[in-house]
């Protein structure tokens, strides 16, 4: 029988805004309680942001804490997978380039991953790439993607390299070869940002095809290419994602419910394509981690 599929379900985000879908969880109630109708519906990891009150996200440890209490409170079997994606921004000021602007929140490599240190997930993912993002620039450059997989890999957590284009895994390729990094790698394919990877079937096969050969990975899509994506990942041997920090719409009419209703939808598409999701166990088992 064919290995099942890992279901990941991204909650919430921090692009994804309130005022475009009013159904985005946003408080740490919500969020964890989004996340466990996801979990109930198939998803065996939740990746996890946070936000304040007002729908801004977060950086903020108490908002972080808070939302794995909840979870853990209720399910003590389903992967948590907390970013590490916030912090790393960029904004050119108008009058000095060089002085940052005010939606720049670029801090140290310490910061960016002092939560991890605190909550020990089982993974977190670490973003591999600078580049363009909408009007910002998001930076992460090799010595500061170094020094965040040490404080990481130290905290016993689970790296998983999120890639946006071919620099990235090429980067995630030399850092495994120097032992910065320690494979078997996660790595996530991320299809369908402006100016990355886009959301192809040509993409993803060229991308997966420059994975190191045993790297464990997912594949995923932005927008109205979640679906088409995850069929795609799941076609070519990948696990899967989705979740309302991908998607907040279903069509041009009708807005995303939950996460549960997506991650409902995703197990229908791989049980329509002859496969099975993993339940978290079976995740836990093929990630080699730890029971909780």
């Amino acid at each position: 029988m064919q290995a099942a599929t890992i279901i990941t379900c991204a909650v919430t985000g921090s692009l994804t805004r309130p005022e475009d879908n009013p159904n985005l969880p946003v408080t740490p109630e919500q969020i964890a309680a989004s996340a466990l109708e996801a979990a109930d519906a198939g998803a065996a990891i939740l990746h996890l942001h946070v936000r304040h009150p007002d729908g801004r996200p977060s950086m903020e440890l108490d908002h972080y804490r808070e939302v794995v209490r909840l979870i853990r409170a209720k399910n003590n079997e389903v992967i948590l997978n907390v970013t590490t994606g916030p912090g790393g921004r960029f904004q050119p000021g108008d009058d000095d380039p060089k002085v940052a602007g005010p939606r720049t929140n670029f801090v140290t490599a310490e910061r960016r991953v002092a939560h991890i240190v605190d909550l020990k997930p089982e993974i977190c993912t670490l973003d591999l790439n600078t580049m363009t993002f909408g009007t910002e620039i998001v930076i992460n450059t090799p010595p500061y993607v170094k020094r965040m997989s040490e404080i990481i890999y130290d905290c016993g957590v689970r790296p998983e390299f999120e890639l946006f284009d071919t620099g990235d895994i090429n980067l995630l390729r030399d850092f495994i070869d120097a032992g910065v990094f320690r494979g078997p790698p996660l790595a996530s394919l991320v299809l369908g940002v402006k100016y990355g990877f886009a959301a192809t079937p040509e993409t993803m096969l060229f991308a997966r095809g420059m994975l190191p050969k045993d790297a464990i990975w997912t594949g995923f899509g932005i927008g109205r290419m979640a679906f088409p994506m995850l069929a795609q990942a799941f076609v070519l041997g990948g696990h899967v994602r989705v979740g309302m920090e991908d998607m907040i719409r279903l069509s041009r009419t009708e807005l995303v419910k939950s996460n549960a209703e997506l991650v409902d939808r995703a197990v229908h598409i791989l049980k329509l394509l002859g496969g099975r999701p993993a339940s978290a166990g079976a995740a836990r088992e093929m990630l080699k981690l730890a029971p909780q």
